[in-house]
């Protein structure tokens, strides 16, 4: 099943979404596109860098001995079909699919044999970067990672049963129609389970937190007026707009 948050006629609605897209509010169904899709979940996003082994060579790194884990602020998320800002006056802003694991139950040092028994299911980000203000790839500052807008999530998440094996799902970006980037959740350096067990070591996982996976390597540059879709087999396809500050603003989003 396909679980996901909109927004309709002002109030937010826990909906399943249908094999059409469309979701089915107070008896009424309703088309994709006549509704506001929230991100699906909603808890603290964890975030990993450099946690595909491709992508950490196309930076001319190695790959990393430890999880690299940052976490995302509110205000950076957004849903499916919503527009995303590129900030003025910078150089190079890349997206980055990623396959996100959504925890159905509290987790406390949990082993990793268990750890899967933990997760509720998966749903897809698109984890923007602004390249311009990045000191360092193992710690990516709040200017490279946490602006407003810069996370889209979504646009539902699927049960875990629905997904045969997290562990090879191909991920891939378009921008305007054009394939931009291609891998595979087998890339990973640190997989699903060792990240819950790690995570939980030291701190408590609550249902509805989020774990962003990282991101295969084939990053580009995008500019007000592309369409980005990304997508993880089998999970889903997650669309959003860039646009500049100034159209954003003229749009009566930001006061």
């Amino acid at each position: 099943m396909k679980h996901a948050r909109i927004r309709y006629q002002g109030q937010v609605h826990h909906v399943l979404v249908n094999d059409d897209h469309s979701v089915t509010v107070a008896g009424q169904r309703l088309a994709a596109d006549a509704v506001e899709w929230l991100p699906p979940a909603q808890g603290t996003v964890f975030a990993l860098g450099l946690n595909y082994a491709d992508h950490a060579a196309e930076l001319a790194f190695k790959a990393p001995t430890e999880p690299l884990v940052f976490l995302k602020s509110p205000s950076t998320l957004t849903g499916h079909n919503a527009v995303s800002v590129r900030p003025d006056n910078v150089t190079y802003m890349h997206y980055e699919c990623e396959l996100v694991v959504i925890i159905g139950k509290t987790a406390r040092n949990v082993s990793r044999a268990q750890a899967m028994d933990y997760v509720a299911g998966y749903s897809v980000c698109n984890d923007y970067a602004v390249r311009d203000f990045l000191e360092n790839y193992y710690r990516p500052n709040l200017r490279v990672k946490n602006r407003d807008t810069l996370t889209p999530i979504g646009p539902w998440w699927v049960d875990k049963a629905d997904v045969a094996d997290p562990a090879n799902l191909t991920l891939r970006t378009w921008v305007n129609g054009k394939l931009t980037q291609e891998g595979n959740t087998s890339d990973m350096v640190f997989d699903i389970p060792f990240l819950i067990e790690y995570l939980s070591s030291f701190m408590t996982l609550s249902p509805g937190d989020m774990i962003a996976t990282g991101t295969p390597e084939g990053l580009a540059d995008v500019v007000p007026g592309d369409e980005v879709v990304v997508e993880v087999e089998g999970v889903g396809r997650l669309v959003n707009r860039i646009v500049s500050e100034a159209e954003y603003e003229a749009s009566g989003n930001r006061s």
